[in-house]
């Protein structure tokens, strides 16, 4: 059964699943919604806990063991299954189909709740059999990630959760300091709900209150190139440098979007459509959305151009003299970048 995380509250209301499965790269939501069915759990006296994590070389019998044997004092059972890499390879597959079919055979949770915790699913991965499975026999909660865009209408629901609001002037001034970063976004609301009571917020009080707390990510940057968003673009670019990230990852990042593009653009020009480039491509996600946008403004030329231009900053990375550009190579970074980003 599919079940989107807003409606996890009033089903655990209403009784526990012999298996839950939460998938999910929203680390702070996929941990509150763990934490709802493990509080949910304890208070149906599930008092002994036993954890597994499915790393490289996990014995996957040792699931199979937890769910069959009795807790030393008779107590149920909380079994938490992690697999923090989202791939449990042929031998897991076939263990969760077999658990997940041993599972479907029951209707209501008995002595023992199974709660499996993943990554957000790649595509292919979501085909599979052993997800399949687990689809049909769980209470299966996929959270998806809290976009940009959406960021600003997240923090309004979380504030007014504590009884607190606030205008979009402040909301916006949020949504750059944190970054996309839900956990640091948590953190400020939360302290904003012990330093002021209850009620309307100012753009001021946010201000003191709020602290620079983003954390600047490489492929952020590219989703900002691509969006076009030069401002923001500037902002992460400087906030890597400041962070001390090393360039030649953020330059590769780079490189490889415009490849993407490139190819993209030179199969469009050849006639095909764009979804089945993308499919082959494995573009999903967040970059599927901005990709169109993208193409859009880039013809062929410009982009085979910054192909170039990013072989002339790997060249300034490395202490050699570069044609095209001035300055350091944090300069000749973002003149690429702004290449691709600019209309």
């Amino acid at each position: 059964m599919q079940l989107r995380a807003e409606a996890l509250d009033a089903h655990l209301a209403k009784s526990l699943a012999p298996l839950y499965v939460i998938a999910s790269d929203e680390h702070l939501l996929a941990l509150e919604a763990a934490d709802k069915i493990r509080a949910r759990a304890r208070a149906a006296d599930y008092s002994d806990r036993e954890v597994l994590t499915a790393e490289r070389y996990f014995n996957w019998g040792a699931l199979l063991a937890a769910t069959q044997s009795q807790s030393l004092f008779g107590e149920r059972k909380l079994i938490e299954l992690r697999l923090p890499g989202g791939k449990p390879g042929k031998e897991g597959g076939q263990a969760l189909q077999q658990f997940a079919a041993s599972v479907a055979k029951t209707s209501a949770a008995e002595d023992t709740i199974t709660l499996i915790t993943l990554p957000k699913l790649d595509w292919a991965t979501q085909k599979s059999a052993w997800v399949s499975a687990l689809q049909q026999a769980a209470v299966f909660i996929d959270i998806p990630l809290v976009e940009r865009g959406q960021l600003a209408n997240w923090i309004g629901q979380r504030l007014a959760a504590q009884a607190q609001s606030t205008d979009k002037a402040a909301l916006d001034f949020m949504v750059e300091r944190v970054e996309g970063n839900l956990l640091a976004a948590h953190q400020e609301i939360r302290k904003l709900g012990l330093l002021h009571p209850q009620g309307r917020l100012s753009l001021e009080q946010i201000q003191d209150a709020v602290l620079n707390v983003a954390r600047y990510d490489v492929f952020k940057l590219s989703e900002a190139m691509l969006a076009g968003d030069v401002a923001r673009l500037t902002r992460m670019l400087d906030g890597l440098k400041g962070e001390g990230e090393a360039l030649p990852l953020i330059l590769w990042a780079v490189a490889e979007e415009i490849r993407t593009l490139l190819k993209l653009k030179l199969g469009m020009n050849d006639g095909r459509p764009l979804p089945m480039l993308m499919k082959e491509y494995r573009i999903w996600g967040p970059r599927e959305r901005l990709m169109a946008p993208a193409l859009a403004r880039l013809n062929v030329a410009r982009l085979q151009a910054a192909l170039m231009q990013a072989a002339q900053v790997d060249r300034m990375i490395k202490g050699l003299r570069a044609k095209q550009f001035t300055g350091d190579a944090w300069d000749a970074m973002l003149q690429l970048a702004l290449q691709v980003a600019r209309s």
